[in-house]
């Protein structure tokens, strides 16, 4: 008895080890508030922390900041400088500090050591035309000592919506010499907010926009062109490495300017089941030009909607993640990260959500030398999600490996996948564990781009490593230069079973690489979601239809075949504590709350739509911003969600509408699903 007992306890205990929740990104990386002096307005634009640990603060507000003993319970803020304009990035080079004004890098220093800047040195200052959107960024210190500085174009007047360089190097690179010598260095850029030295090369993160489908991080090479035509008005200068001109560029790609009968300019609009144009065309459109695709892509909406500082993760700090790089976001106000590699000399590489919940826009970061991360945020003017408009958090790792996705690689084949932790073995040599999809964006002169030519991609194979710490999966179809997205569902842990903390990750393919492939021999076949084949006529159906086999065909996942219309209209509506791990995976709450207005609606408008489960579910995978004029920031289409996850999001957020509507929203029909 004594012995049946003990039996009994250990597979209940057993059974709870298992149905606990795997564990996510807040148990392992939590958020933390610098508290500064009441009345203070922490708009930052710029952080960087000092040789001693202080860390320097500047804002958009036009002030700088010392924060003395900046991880400590109880910083002291001193006030180094004010009175500028703007500023949108500092750095520390040689006992003084540099910031980007408006129109100038400024250096800074304290001369008669009382803690604040009395010496203000004008390095380079560049042109303006006034416009409210010329931001400019920087600088970021090169291995050589120069700083690099990025200029954001204007916008047009009547054509509000068109990026413009007005005056010389909006929309370009400068390097900056100590001594005030600036060499302009690569163009396309529309609003380059975020940059940073990985392998001693300057890479930047650009936002969506006009001829930008979605953000990514470019690898910016001295005379490349990235994508955005505005500069191209001044490669005509002496000192211009690039040599593409905007009259051989328009020539060969249409920037749809149109007009009415009244003259008036039209907003050009994206046109469904078109052709679309593809920014890795460019290359061979224009062989000489060094068009220059982002090394990796990181999906709008997804993994941000106004990508900014790319800050390299040294070693010793955030665990097995060290030597990769963490890419702020300003809209979703959340930090992700990327891995790259280099494949026939070509940077590229995948991305992975690493943190969201911030209060405010991730615009900028710095290690601190207690290896927690200084985070500086804003919003003002711009738009984030969070419940602040400004604000200076730390991100603190507790010494916990989280079970992730370590890095992703391209193989000759497919991809090899390396985990944090092991995994289970009998999960991860499961075809059914994985999909893999592959997209991508247009090039064009719209505002952004909803993803276009997705297609699934087959599997044949995987392979686990010996030490169940990688997984090899062969993938047909491989498509060069396009995002390939691994959706790892699946795959468990080896301990407690759990799932990835964050199961997608977004991989820019732009080069295949050379190599040996796997044998079929030597990889998992097994697919525990594939539709058995057909052996025998005598199970054919009654029909007397020839039975077909799904001979070398295997799904890609694991998904439930919901019916078109086949709303989850449950009598008692999911909670949403049965449904926030579905927000947060799926990157929800980055952009909406229950109750408050954030970058979208919040769910408790949505609901007072009367809009029925499945038209919730096809306006998360085809958005219609004209819903919410209101709104600056249009929704991206989510094509990603599954149906079985977007039908019950819908039925939460239709249990959020006052009653009268709930019981409207929750009745089955059959109307029509065009969207009110």
């Amino acid at each position: 008895m004594k012995k049946l007992l003990t039996t009994l306890l250990a597979a209940a205990s057993l059974t709870t080890a298992l149905a606990q929740e795997s564990p996510k990104e807040e148990d392992f990386f939590k958020i933390q508030k610098l508290t500064a002096p009441e009345g203070t307005l922490l708009e930052v634009g710029g952080l960087v922390t000092l040789p001693g640990g202080n860390l320097g603060v500047a804002t958009r507000r036009g002030d700088i900041w010392i924060v003395e003993n900046p991880t400590s319970r109880a910083p002291f803020f001193r006030k180094y400088a004010s009175g500028l304009h703007e500023i949108l990035g500092l750095a520390y080079k040689d006992g003084a500090l540099f910031c980007a004004q408006r129109g100038e890098l400024t250096k800074m220093q304290d001369t008669n050591n009382d803690g604040k800047a009395d010496v203000f040195e004008t390095v380079y200052a560049w042109p303006l035309s006034g416009h409210y959107h010329e931001y400019s960024f920087g600088p970021k210190i090169a291995p050589d000592g120069t700083f690099f500085v990025t200029g954001n174009v204007a916008f047009g007047d009547e054509e509000w919506w068109r990026g413009e360089s007005r005056v010389p190097w909006r929309g370009w690179t400068m390097n900056i010499t100590p001594e005030g010598k600036m060499q302009p260095w690569a163009t396309g850029m529309r609003s380059p907010c975020g940059l940073g030295i990985f392998d001693n090369e300057l890479f930047y993160a650009d936002n969506q926009g006009d001829w930008m489908g979605s953000g990514g991080i470019v690898h910016v090479k001295k005379g490349s062109f990235v994508g955005h035509p505005a500069g191209l008005r001044w490669t005509s200068m002496a000192n211009s490495p690039v040599k593409l001109s905007q009259e051989t560029f328009f020539a060969k790609i249409d920037e749809r300017r149109r007009r009415d009968e009244d003259g008036h300019a039209i907003k050009p609009e994206n046109i469904a089941n078109e052709k679309p144009t593809l920014l890795y065309t460019m290359k061979e459109q224009f062989p000489g030009a060094d068009v220059q695709v982002p090394a990796v892509w990181l999906p709008h909406g997804v993994l941000g909607i106004s990508n900014s500082e790319i800050l390299e993760i040294p070693q010793g700090v955030f665990g097995p993640f060290a030597g990769q790089l963490l890419v702020g976001d300003q809209g979703m106000s959340k930090i992700s990260r990327v891995f790259m590699e280099k494949v026939n000399g070509e940077y590229q590489g995948g991305a992975i959500e690493l943190r969201n919940g911030f209060r405010s826009g991730v615009l900028r970061m710095a290690w601190a030398k207690d290896g927690s991360l200084f985070v500086g945020e804003t919003n003002r003017g711009w738009g984030s999600a969070g419940d602040a408009n400004e604000g200076l958090q730390r991100l603190v790792w507790n010494g916990a490996v989280p079970f992730e996705i370590r890095t992703v690689k391209a193989m000759p084949d497919g991809f090899e996948v390396e985990f944090t932790k092991p995994v289970d073995r009998k999960s991860a040599e499961d075809l059914a564990s994985y999909r893999v999809e592959s997209f991508l964006y247009k090039y064009h002169s719209v505002y952004g781009s909803p993803t276009v030519n997705k297609e699934a991609l087959p599997l044949k194979g995987v392979k686990v490593s010996a030490d169940n710490m990688k997984a090899r999966v062969i993938v047909g179809d491989l498509r060069r230069y396009y995002i390939h997205q691994l959706t790892l569902d699946g795959v468990r842990g080896a301990e407690g079973s759990y799932s990835l903390v964050h199961p997608i990750a977004y991989y820019t393919l732009n080069n295949i690489p050379d190599g040996q492939k796997l044998a079929m021999n030597e990889v998992s076949t097994r697919n525990s979601a594939a539709t058995p084949a057909t052996t025998a006529p005598a199970a054919a159906p009654a029909t007397g239809k020839k039975a077909t086999a799904t001979k070398g065909k295997v799904t890609t996942g694991a998904k439930p075949k919901i019916q078109e219309g086949q709303a989850i209209s449950m009598a008692k509506a999911p909670t949403y504590d049965e449904v926030k791990g579905l927000l947060a995976r799926h990157t929800c709450l980055a952009c909406h709350q229950a109750n408050k207005r954030q970058v979208g609606p919040a769910y408790s408008d949505v609901a007072k739509r009367r809009y029925t489960n499945d038209q919730i579910v096809e306006l998360i995978y085809h958005p219609k911003p004209t819903n919410w004029p209101d709104y600056a920031t249009e929704m991206p289409p989510m094509p990603q969600v599954p149906k079985a996850d977007a039908l019950k999001i819908a039925a939460w957020i239709n249990s959020l509408a006052p009653p009268v509507a709930a019981v409207a929203a929750a009745i089955p029909t059959r109307r029509s699903s065009k969207q009110p």
